[in-house]
């Protein structure tokens, strides 16, 4: 193994062994010789010497001391509680954020093709005021095909600073053309509402993700739902993931009557209490649409609509996560999240494992949809959301 290794592995070493001591610290458990962090110390550099003596390949040190932190969070065996890499965090915070500089686009890998599908071309962004529209296949970027490469480097290419610029080629299958574009690379606010006034003025508001930015595109949506007269309100939760505990509380904020929103409880028993005010409290009526991936944030608020009665829960029950993650940042860039406490509903309800179960249940019909692309006049449940709306208007 290189000295270089060596000084990385003998790094990661003594920072597991700093964590373990500094748990002993906080719960006051005395380590003396033969603790755990001697053992640690001891069996890490068993393990350095067998590599040295025998690993056939090189060794790659930064993924070495990457692994050893994830490894140590895995041992938690818990899927929430993760170690992230300087990049995988700068990649997380952008994501929570909702922002990001590019072009505004949503991609995904397309298999039959091995080029980039444009799955939305989010409107207020500088590719769809340049013409790109959702299904158009991106083939090339700088001039280079990009067939067949990973997914996140592709998107590395596509994104940059901010006034930058780029040159995209897209095919477009309903005209069978190419079209190449230079973009102007600038931020751009990834939608998280979508909305619209269905029929009867029933108002319909579906949100993807709970990010930084939801909060001020929800307000926009009641407003102007508001301001088109309507009478009643869907909120659809369906497949939403949750997000960031703050913006959920904002958002209900301007839903709830005057009371506790949601509590959280940690390993001591304390925690904090998130409070309305009622001054937003919404009086129309309202049905919140949620399915089994209607996860944390999401299962928030359709707790709180459920225990104030002010809304009517359709669909399936949600996902089950009941637990709050806080982010630890470590100084070099890398952080971690880590499980730090329960929430619970306002009537003190912890849906951890079990969810909660709607008033009204149905399951999708995956059958009752035509054609490749979904049609929200043939969603069974958000028909079924529409009758629930109609019976109490």
């Amino acid at each position: 193994m290189q000295k270089t290794t060596k000084k990385i592995w003998n790094k990661a070493v003594y920072a597991v062994c700093s964590i373990v001591l500094i748990g002993a610290f906080v719960t006051g458990c005395s380590l003396g010789k033969g603790s755990r962090t001697d053992r640690i110390e001891d069996k890490a550099s068993d393990i350095q010497k067998i590599i040295d003596t025998y690993y056939l390949n090189d060794v790659d040190d930064d993924n070495l001391e990457e692994n050893i932190y994830k490894g140590l969070m895995n041992g938690l065996d818990d899927p929430y509680s993760v170690y992230y890499t300087k990049e995988e965090y700068d990649k997380l915070q952008e994501s929570t954020a909702g922002t990001y500089v590019g072009i505004g686009v949503s991609v995904r890998l397309d298999t039959d093709t091995g080029y980039v599908l444009v799955v939305k071309a989010f409107e207020n962004g500088p590719a769809y005021e340049s013409g790109v529209r959702d299904g158009d296949l991106l083939t090339e970027v700088n001039g280079e095909d990009i067939n067949g490469q990973e997914l996140d480097n592709i998107v590395s290419k596509i994104k940059g600073e901010e006034g930058s610029t780029v040159d995209v080629t897209f095919h477009r299958a309903s005209s069978d053309s190419e079209m190449t574009f230079t973009i102007t690379r600038r931020s751009v606010d990834v939608p998280t509402i979508e909305y619209e006034m269905l029929k009867d003025n029933i108002g319909y508001i579906q949100i993807t993700e709970f990010d930084t930015i939801t909060t001020s595109q929800y307000i926009k949506a009641l407003n102007d739902l508001e301001a088109q007269g309507e009478k009643g309100l869907i909120i659809d939760l369906r497949d939403n993931p949750g997000g960031v505990l703050g913006t959920v509380v904002e958002t209900l904020q301007n839903m709830l009557p005057k009371g506790t929103i949601v509590y959280t409880k940690d390993k001591n028993d304390k925690g904090d209490t998130y409070i309305c005010d009622g001054s937003k409290e919404f009086k129309k009526p309202l049905v919140v649409l949620v399915n089994g991936n209607s996860a944390s944030a999401a299962e928030i608020f359709t707790g709180a609509v459920k225990d104030y009665g002010i809304g009517t829960i359709v669909g399936t029950t949600t996902f089950g996560k009941g637990i709050v993650q806080k982010l630890f940042p470590l100084g070099d860039g890398s952080a971690m999240k880590l499980t730090v406490s329960k929430y619970f509903t306002p009537n003190g309800t912890c849906i951890h494992g079990e969810g909660i179960k709607p008033d009204v249940e149905v399951e999708y019909d995956i059958k009752a949809q035509t054609g490749d692309e979904y049609n929200k006049a043939q969603d069974n449940q958000l028909n079924k959301a529409i009758e629930v709306m109609k019976e109490k208007l």
